[in-house]
């Protein structure tokens, strides 16, 4: 059954800070839980873990209330919860415990995890030694490390390089490979769309978009088109009257109202024999969706 949050709220005082939203999560993969600052993200996910109560609505786990005796879960928040004096191994060592696993159970993972993570150099440094990107994969190590069944990740790539975004990428696929449920809390778009089938958005405590983000994009026109070519076609471009929204060398980003528009554009570019290496029509990105939706 999974994760189901139905008709949830949260009231501090006067103040509403999540207003009566609902979602599930029914299957292993990522949900994105996206919003603005102070939109109700993070009172959400302490909801969703029992970290704080909720003032109403119900939150369950395969159809029993949230509570850590009936999910076994693993919370990757966005600030830093690693304790600067305190050597990485022994950190994690002491997460693993309080998690309930075992002393060889406890250094079997820590060893699998700083290796996978390419962060086996760590394990007898003091926290505050290590750049904020190392200390990230630390705290993913930690919130991770008892094979969690439900995985809150909030900004998980925050502070990383490429090079370590790409790895901790590649351990939340294996993760959805092992079946676990994730959701995770992001301002990359690009990352949301990278992994998430579905998604709400959140503004101001309300729920204002939710659905499978492949069907929400779907529901939009198109556009713009992507064009690389490898001459010099502004002429043409202006024959068919759509406008240029950016040019550099021979790439072009032009804007368009459907996609009949960009057929148009093709057809005209091959019966003047223009070799072209690239064509995309494309779609609003969800980071388009996302500031129609809350940007005012």
């Amino acid at each position: 059954m999974g994760l189901v949050v139905k008709n949830v709220s949260k009231f501090f005082g006067e103040k509403t800070a999540v207003d009566n939203i609902s979602f599930e999560i029914t299957k292993p993969g990522v949900f994105g839980l996206l919003g603005t600052n102070g939109a109700g993200k993070t009172t959400t996910i302490r909801m969703m873990l029992g970290i704080i109560k909720k003032s109403k609505g119900s939150i369950t786990w395969n159809g029993k209330e949230v509570e850590q005796k009936n999910v076994r879960f693993g919370y990757l928040p966005e600030e830093r919860g690693l304790y600067p004096k305190t050597k990485i191994y022994d950190q994690l060592f002491y997460f693993a415990t309080l998690k309930g696993m075992s002393k060889q159970e406890a250094n079997t993972a820590i060893d699998y995890w700083l290796k996978r993570l390419e962060a086996e150099e760590y394990k007898n440094m003091l926290a505050e030694k290590l750049s904020k990107g190392n200390q990230q994969k630390i705290q993913f190590i930690a919130s991770i490390i008892n094979e969690p069944e439900l995985i809150v990740l909030d900004e998980p790539f925050s502070g990383l390089d490429p090079v370590n975004t790409k790895l901790l990428k590649d351990v939340i696929l294996e993760l959805v490979q092992k079946g676990k449920y994730i959701v995770m809390s992001s301002h990359q778009m690009s990352s949301i769309e990278e992994f998430c089938t579905d998604l709400v958005i959140l503004n101001r405590g309300k729920t204002v978009l939710q659905g499978n983000l492949e069907e929400i994009k779907n529901s939009y026109q198109a556009t713009s088109v992507d064009l690389t070519t490898k001459q010099e076609v502004t002429e043409i471009i202006k024959q068919v009257n759509l406008p240029v929204l950016f040019q550099k060398d021979h790439t072009y980003q032009i804007q368009i109202t459907s996609e009949q528009d960009g057929y148009r554009l093709l057809e005209a570019l091959q019966r003047a024999n223009v070799p072209i290496t690239k064509f995309e029509i494309k779609k609003p990105s969800l980071n388009d969706i996302f500031i129609e939706k809350v940007g005012k």
